[in-house]
């Protein structure tokens, strides 16, 4: 679920339907009778879901005398030591199993795909590949330390916030109370691999639309909220409100309550290429929220308090996701694999392979523990920066939502990979 993942994130129904988000030329909602509001069952302006409050823990100390490389672009450059033996590490049993159970899925691409990183090879997975499918009930800790060895990144430092899956009010037609449109992607979005036109840009990708004889960027946030696409067929749902559904493309994926009861649940399809800007920095930098209301939510009561701001500030970030409905396990990570809560993390692949197991030592209990990069993010970049995955469901919202942690990070490597970077054999 390239979701974008921020900390404070929300799906809280707005109290009135005065701002959903209605396409140009579409009816005006004020046109018709007062709608009947969906029944509310993920918390209320009058019934917000507290932030749960972390159990404080001291992290391991990162391993000293390693600097970070300033502008390193991979795991590679940014410069990687041997951590502490993966025994010593204080890896639950109830971690263990479900990392080895998240590592499992991800096994199937981490033994095909190339690592941008720098630090693996595909064949360097596959003896922890084909002995993670013997593992029987209990053994997850002892395969880890037979199989892995830690590396520290840079200077280890690490911040961690949290995701998951939201639940949000929506139909499959349009109707009274659902006003917002979810839409698939465009026809008209495409993708150009900039490295066919020049091996300076090798890797590198930009997304836009043909207009006449110019390639030129994607319609962005406020130009979609304003009708662009409206007319075209490209809804697979709409959602009840506008608030709701802008947190649910920061997410990336979530799932729709229906009108009926039942659930549809969607997921990542594509992007406008716009860049991805964080609200939440946005308001504090501009003293709307102090940092102790810089939470999902301090954040959504603003929101609500201050709509016709609200939106404005929304619509600075001209990022724009696409969905797709998912009838499979899911939700997906960046993999194209479902991820686990409590077990999935997102991370920049530069710095982290995906699929790789990772140990972060943080400043609170509930993000201490193992786990496995399935997962990216538009704002998770850099080194030893990650986003983790709670799951579904009102605790997981809680816990999520007012996640933000430091500590240590140390990635689960093949054994033998740091020694052969220090020889001079890492993949370049």
């Amino acid at each position: 679920m390239n979701k974008g993942g921020m900390a404070a994130l929300a799906a809280l129904l707005l109290a009135g339907c005065s701002n959903a988000i209605v396409p140009r030329g579409a009816e005006s909602a004020a046109s018709r009778p007062a709608p009947e509001r969906p029944a509310i069952t993920r918390g209320t302006p009058s019934r917000p879901l507290p932030v749960r409050q972390p159990t404080a823990s001291v992290p391991l100390p990162p391993i000293t005398g390693v600097g970070t490389v300033d502008g390193a672009a991979t795991a590679l450059a940014a410069g990687v030591v041997a951590g502490p033996p993966v025994a010593s590490l204080p890896i639950t049993d109830d971690a263990a199993e479900r990392a080895l159970a998240a590592f499992r899925i991800s096994c199937p691409s981490v033994t095909r795909k190339a690592d941008p990183t720098g630090l693996t090879r595909p064949a360097d997975w596959q003896a922890a590949c084909d002995a993670a499918r013997g593992v029987g009930a209990g053994g997850a800790r002892a395969f880890f330390a037979r199989w892995f060895e830690t590396a520290q990144v840079g200077d280890g430092k690490a911040f961690a916030t949290g995701y998951y899956e939201p639940e949000i009010h929506g139909s499959r037609d349009r109707r009274s109370g659902y006003e917002t449109p979810i839409y698939g992607v465009p026809g008209d979005l495409v993708e150009a691999d900039l490295g066919l036109f020049s091996a300076d840009l090798k890797a590198k990708r930009i997304r836009g639309r043909v207009d006449g004889k110019a390639f030129v960027p994607y319609y962005d946030r406020t130009a979609i909220e304003e009708g662009a696409l409206a007319g075209r067929g490209l809804e697979i749902a709409w959602a009840a409100d506008p608030v709701e559904m802008f947190f649910l493309q920061v997410q990336g994926s979530g799932r729709l309550r229906l009108p009926d009861g039942g659930v549809m649940r969607i997921g990542y399809a594509g992007q406008n290429g716009r860049d991805y800007t964080g609200i939440g920095k946005l308001m504090r930098d501009r003293g709307l929220v102090q940092p102790g209301q810089a939470s999902m939510q301090g954040l959504m009561a603003w929101l609500r308090a201050n709509p016709e701001q609200g939106r404005a500030i929304m619509r600075e970030n001209k990022s724009f996701v696409f969905f797709r409905e998912l009838t499979g396990p899911g939700p997906l990570g960046a993999l194209g694999l479902p991820v686990t809560g409590q077990a999935s993390v997102a991370a920049d692949v530069r710095f982290v392979p995906l699929g790789a197991p990772v140990f972060l030592s943080m400043d609170r209990t509930d993000a201490t523990g193992l786990w496995v990069a399935q997962d990216t993010g538009g704002a998770i970049k850099g080194t030893n920066r990650f986003d983790t995955f709670w799951g579904a469901g009102d605790e997981a919202r809680a816990i999520a939502g007012g996640m933000s942690a430091r500590g240590t990070a140390f990635l689960l490597l093949p054994i033998g990979t740091v020694q052969r970077i220090a020889g001079g054999r890492a993949t370049p």
